[in-house]
C-alpha cells in the first residue's frame, strides 16, 4: 500500500508497533521494577533531594533525523516511563528528542520512605535533569498526574517550556472542595497494600476505559501488579500513599489562567477518574470525572489554549488509539 503522506506514514509506523506479551502468570518485579524491561534503554540520574541521594531513572531517545526539538513525556500515577513507548517511537521518527523520566517514589526510581513529595519538588527534580542534559528548552507532556505535574512545571519554569501539552490530566477540579473527604496518608497506605493485577485490572477497565478492555492494557497491569506482589511491594503501597497525598491536596485547576504556554489538551471523553471518588457521598461521586465538562472548562481556563477530544476514548488515549493519538499530538506540535 502506499503511504500518502508522512503523516500517515506515522500513523501506520504506530499501527504496526508491537506490544508487549503479558505473563502467563501474575508477575512479581522488585520494589524499582526490577525483572520488567522498558522498550529503550535505562539511564540513572543521580543527585541529592532533602537530605539523601536519589537515583532518577529516565528514557533519553534519540531522534533518527533531529529537528532540534525535544519532548518530555511525564507518566501518571498509576503509570511508568514505559507506556509511551508508541508516542516514543512517532515523535522520535517525526526528529524529536524524546527524555521520559520515572518521577521519584516511582517504577525504576528511587522510592525514598521519607519524603515531602510536592509537584513543587517533582517539577524541580525533573528541570535538574534536563539541566544535567543541557536542555534549555522543551516541550513539556504530561498524562494523569503527569498532567497535574506538567501544569505545574509550565507554571514554575514558564522560559523552559515551549509548548505544553495535557492528556486526560486529573486535578481538572478540587476533589476536596467537590465535597470528598480528606483521607490520611496511613488510610490511604492501607488501601494501596490491598492492591492486586486484579484491582488494578477493574479499577482501569471501569474508570479508564468505560468497561471496555483489550489484551493490550494487560502489560501495563501486571507492571503495576508485579510491583505490588514483589518482595518490595510494601515499600511501592507505602510511596503511592504519600504521592495519592499529594495529589488530593495540592490540586493546579484554580491556576490555570496562569499558564503562558501555548497549550493543547487531548481528552478521551470516556473517562471518568476522580480521586477519591469512593469515599465520596453518592450525588457528588456522581458528578465527578466528568471529562466532557472538564475538559471545555480547562480549555476554556488557560488562555489561548486549544482542546482536541477523542469521543470514543478514555483515560489513555495513548495507550487505546496509538496510531490516532499520536496523529493528533504531531498535528499539535506543529
Amino acid at each position: 500500500m502506499k503511504i500518502a503522506s508522512p503523516m500517515l506514514a506515522l500513523v501506520a509506523m504506530s499501527i504496526a508497533l508491537p506490544s508487549l506479551a503479558a505473563p502467563a502468570s501474575p508477575a512479581r518485579y522488585g520494589a524499582r521494577l526490577e525483572g520488567f524491561e522498558y522498550p529503550y534503554p535505562v539511564k540513572t540520574f543521580t543527585f541529592t533531594s532533602q537530605d539523601q541521594p536519589l537515583e532518577m531513572a529516565y528514557l533519553d531517545v534519540a531522534p533518527l533525523a533531529p529537528n532540534g526539538r525535544t519532548i518530555v513525556l511525564l507518566h501518571g500515577k498509576n503509570f511508568c516511563a514505559a507506556i509511551w513507548d508508541a508516542t516514543i517511537a512517532a515523535l522520535t521518527h517525526a526528529g524529536y528528542r524524546v527524555i521520559a523520566p520515572d518521577q521519584i517514589g516511582f517504577c525504576k526510581s528511587s522510592k525514598p520512605p521519607r519524603y515531602q513529595y510536592s509537584f513543587a519538588q517533582l517539577a524541580g527534580n525533573t528541570a535538574d535533569l534536563l539541566k544535567q542534559l543541557d536542555i534549555e528548552r522543551a516541550t513539556i507532556v504530561g498524562h494523569s498526574m503527569g498532567g497535574m505535574l506538567a501544569a505545574r512545571f509550565a507554571l514554575q519554569y514558564p522560559q523552559a517550556t515551549e509548548r505544553l501539552v495535557l492528556v486526560n490530566p486529573i486535578g481538572l477540579e478540587d476533589w476536596k472542595a467537590e465535597g470528598v473527604p480528606w483521607r490520611s496518608v496511613d488510610a490511604w497506605f492501607a488501601r494501596e497494600q490491598k492492591t492486586s493485577s486484579e484491582s488494578i485490572r477493574d479499577y482501569q477497565r471501569t474508570v479508564y476505559y468505560g468497561g471496555d478492555w483489550k489484551p493490550a492494557y494487560e502489560t501495563w497491569v501486571q507492571m503495576l501488579g508485579g510491583m505490588y506482589a514483589g518482595d518490595g511491594g510494601k515499600a511501592v503501597a507505602w510511596s503511592q500513599a504519600l504521592t495519592s497525598d499529594m495529589v488530593f491536596n495540592q490540586p493546579v485547576v484554580y491556576e490555570l489562567p496562569r499558564i503562558s504556554a501555548r497549550t493543547t489538551l487531548l481528552i478521551g471523553q470516556k473517562d471518568r477518574t476522580a480521586i477519591g471518588k469512593d469515599l465520596a457521598p453518592p450525588d457528588v461521586a456522581k458528578r465527578l470525572g466528568d471529562y466532557p465538562a472538564l475538559g471545555k472548562r480547562a480549555a476554556a481556563a488557560i488562555p489561548g489554549a486549544t482542546l482536541v477530544e477523542f469521543a470514543d476514548l478514555g483515560h489513555s488515549p495513548q495507550v487505546e488509539a496509538p496510531a490516532r493519538f499520536n496523529a493528533a499530538l504531531l498535528s499539535a506540535l506543529e
